[in-house]
Parts: C-alpha cells; sequence; structure tokens
C-alpha cells in the first residue's frame, strides 16, 4: 500500500506516529587525542622511516581510529556494522594514517557488472567483497608518493586479516571517490580500476531520482581468479 501511496495511486491518511529509530542516532566516537604535538611531517617516502600496520578493531588505539577520523576526515566517522576491520599506521611513535574497511553494499551496479556474477552469486558472496569506507592521511604528513604506497601495502594484507577475524577472505576490494573533491589519483596510481559511477540514489532509495552527489566507483581484484570465485553460486 505504501508503495501504491508513493506511485500516487491512492492516498493513505497522515502518519500518526513514527516510532524512534535507535540506529538513526550514530554515537561519535570517544573524545581521545593523539597524543603528540600535530608536527608537521614533510620529507620523502624512504626518510620517513619504517611503517607499522597495526590492525585496532577490539584494541585499545580502536577509539583512537574513530577520533582522527571524525577530526579531519571530511566524512566524519560512522560506526560500521558487520564485519569490518580498521588500521592505525604509524611512522615511529606518530601516526600517518588511518583505514576503515567494511562488508560492501548489496547491491552496486558498475561493481555487478564488472564482476558479472548472477543475483544467486552476488547473495551468496558479497561477504567476498571489502569496501573501504574511510582512508585518511592525517592533515600535517606531506609525504609524496606516501598515499598510493600504503595502499599498495594495504592490498597485501587485507585477506589474510579478513580471515584472521571472520574465517574467509577477500577477493575484491572497492571504494568511493567524490569526484568533485578528489580526483582519486592514488587509488588509481595503486592499480586501482574506475568501474563507473554511483546513481546518486542511495540504498534505500524510493524515488528511483538521484537525491545525493554521484561518485566514482574503483575496483581492485586481489586475485587473478576473482571472477571464477565470486561467481560460483555454490
Amino acid at each position: 500500500m505504501l508503495q501504491l501511496h508513493r506511485a500516487g495511486h491512492i492516498e493513505l491518511p497522515p502518519v500518526r506516529f513514527v516510532p524512534r529509530n535507535p540506529l538513526a542516532r550514530t554515537r561519535r566516537p570517544p573524545a581521545r587525542r593523539v597524543e603528540v604535538e600535530p608536527v608537521p611531517i614533510r620529507c620523502s617516502l624512504p626518510e620517513l622511516g619504517e611503517l607499522d600496520f597495526r590492525q585496532v578493531r577490539r584494541t585499545p588505539e580502536e577509539p583512537l581510529v574513530a577520533s582522527l577520523l571524525e577530526d579531519h576526515h571530511y566524512l566524519g566517522y560512522t560506526q560500521p556494522v558487520g564485519e569490518h576491520l580498521k588500521y592505525l599506521v604509524s611512522a615511529g611513535t606518530r601516526p600517518v594514517a588511518c583505514f576503515v574497511w567494511s562488508s560492501a553494499p548489496r547491491h552496486l551496479g558498475p561493481r555487478d557488472r564488472f564482476i558479472g556474477w548472477s543475483a544467486a552469486a552476488r547473495k551468496s558472496n558479497i561477504r567476498f567483497v571489502a569496501y573501504n569506507s574511510r582512508y585518511l592521511i592525517l592533515p600535517w604528513v606531506e609525504v609524496r608518493h606516501l598515499a598510493s604506497h600504503l595502499l599498495g601495502r594495504m592490498m597485501r594484507r587485507l585477506s589474510a586479516d579478513w580471515e584472521r577475524a571472520y574465517d574467509h577472505p577477500i577477493y575484491f576490494a572497492e571504494t568511493f571517490t567524490d569526484p568533485t573533491r578528489y580526483r582519486g589519483t592514488c587509488y588509481r596510481a595503486a592499480n586501482w580500476v574506475r568501474l563507473g559511477q554511483t546513481t546518486g540514489r542511495g540504498k534505500n532509495d524510493q524515488t528511483n531520482r538521484p537525491n545525493r552527489p554521484l561518485k566514482d566507483v574503483l575496483g581492485y581484484p586481489l586475485t587473478k581468479r576473482f571472477r571464477e570465485l565470486l561467481g560460483d553460486a555454490g
């Protein structure tokens, strides 16, 4: 009936009561800040020294990643749901970058066409796709080629880390970039592929009209056999 109402075929009475959605308000991260002064880091990549990747979900450093993203990422911080991993990258004792990976959207046209899987295979195998929901180089870090270097290292460890956490690997990674803000240069330099653009309608769209900015969809196969592995509905 709601669909008929939205399509203009019938008219329902006004809504009298809207129940509170406990998920409508996303909790802000704990008020934890970087323990060192944000002194600018300007050097070459070799001069930066050894870089330490730490998966911090369910560790004492998890609130630090949340706070850094809330303060310095243009989208802020949103707590992922479902399977997800969070990373802090440091040079010595100095944080330089953060990553957040989460479960992939169920329906994403450019990705689905690129993989070429059936609806049954997508439903069965979507768990083998990870979505890079946040990537942040801290604003006081100015190191040429750092962003693509970190992406390359991240992709070499993501599947194994995911399997340790959730008992299954990752075969394909994806992300969105806003072309009005960024060209996605670091992803392209790390061999990610532009798959197309979103429709701008969001996952809960009921109108079939764009209601948000269009995003570029980028993908990265973690194995040459990704189509074979993802296309098998089992």
